[in-house]
């Protein structure tokens, strides 16, 4: 009988324990912020490593987007395929249990969709079709912009 306890006691604390590390997950380092967005609470280095992220999609943003009209796919490939989901491979995993599920699929989500451009450039050959897909890529940085914004904690 005291086995059972014992082992009912370990069952309870793993349940509290994952439910604990889903909730991280789900939801984040977040606070509410006084202009209705969602304040991210990140220290000055996983600031400076989301600002630079954010910096480089702007950059290879207006780089595919010049590529695209100067009708130069493969370019435009090369330079999106860059940004798309093998860059993500250099986030360090414990940083994005800090970031809440709705800006991880944000984010995951623009990476897919550098992907995708990348395919279509090099398949398809065709620059409106690319242009398109690139404007439909940029609401994710609005919708992102609008809805998170950075506070800094303490280390």
């Amino acid at each position: 009988m005291k086995n059972y306890k014992i082992l009912w006691g370990i069952i309870v604390l793993l349940l509290m324990t994952f439910t604990v590390i889903a909730y991280q997950l789900i939801n984040g380092n977040v606070a509410p912020s006084e202009d209705n967005r969602t304040a991210l609470r990140l220290t000055k280095d996983e600031r400076n490593l989301v600002l630079t992220e954010m910096r480089d999609f702007l950059i290879t943003t207006q780089a595919v987007s010049e590529a695209i009209t100067n009708n130069d796919l493969k370019l435009a490939a090369e330079l999106a395929s860059k940004a798309g989901m093998k860059a993500e491979q250099e986030t360090p995993s414990a940083f994005l249990i800090k970031i809440p599920l709705a800006m991880k699929a944000i984010g995951f989500d623009t990476r897919q969709k550098f992907d995708q451009i990348a395919t279509d450039a090099i398949q398809l050959n065709d620059a409106t079709h690319s242009r398109k897909q690139l404007d439909t890529l940029m609401k994710n940085c609005i919708a992102c912009h609008a809805s998170f914004k950075i506070v800094l904690t303490e280390q």
